[in-house]
């Protein structure tokens, strides 16, 4: 597959490149891709969620009421769940939702996210570009120009760029990373991926070792 390489002014250079039929081509493996996505958000939880049971609250362990003949349920002490203010039965505790993926199973993940958008045409290639100083507004005018400014746009750079990041940092629907860093989470969700000719060098190199 094809595509026509732009500048940041929207127009298009003369030159064409080749998107690899192993990484942007390949029939998408939507199973890898859930464990993928599942795996990446839930690494981004913290699991310090915490409730207290009966036995660590505070209140008097005094036997309020006699065990039969009143009546009502064998409640025990005023910190018994049934109680307001008691504790809670099989409530939150820390923990760790992390989970261990296979190397491979990653590599598939990304290559069939990035074929779904190939397929959807959602890919714009732009030669490489920097920004002298952070603005937002010179952002916005690139953005238009290629004609991605009301989209969602996911823009892979080859390397950190401060000017570029902190440019677009205050645009909702824009995100910016390093194509080292790409995920199959930030692909999908992301409309359209706007990638620097070097920013597919280096995918190629990382996805087809």
């Amino acid at each position: 597959m094809e595509v026509s390489v732009l500048n940041i002014n929207g127009q298009e250079t003369g030159r064409k490149v080749t998107l690899n039929e192993s990484i942007f081509g390949i029939e998408p493996n939507d199973h890898v891709l859930y464990l993928d996505v599942k795996q990446y958000l839930a690494n981004q939880r913290q699991g310090t969620a915490k409730s207290k049971e009966r036995s660590e609250h505070s209140g008097s362990t005094r036997k309020l009421g006699r065990q039969k003949g009143g009546g009502g349920a064998r409640r025990g002490d005023i910190n018994s769940p049934l109680l307001k203010g008691g504790g809670r039965v099989f409530g939150p505790k820390p923990r760790d939702y992390s989970f261990k993926l296979n190397k491979k199973v990653k590599v598939l993940a990304r290559k069939s996210a990035l074929s779904y958008k190939a397929q959807e045409n959602a890919i714009v290639v732009v030669e490489d570009f920097t920004m002298d100083v952070p603005k937002t507004k010179d952002f916005i005018n690139i953005a238009k120009n290629l004609k991605v400014d009301e989209k969602k746009t996911l823009l892979l750079l080859p390397e950190v760029n401060k000017n570029v990041y902190l440019s677009a940092r205050n645009l909702q629907q824009t995100e910016v990373m390093t194509a080292s860093a790409l995920n199959s989470y930030k692909v999908l969700n992301a409309d359209v991926l706007v990638i620097t000719e070097n920013s597919l060098k280096l995918i190629d190199g990382v996805l087809t070792k």
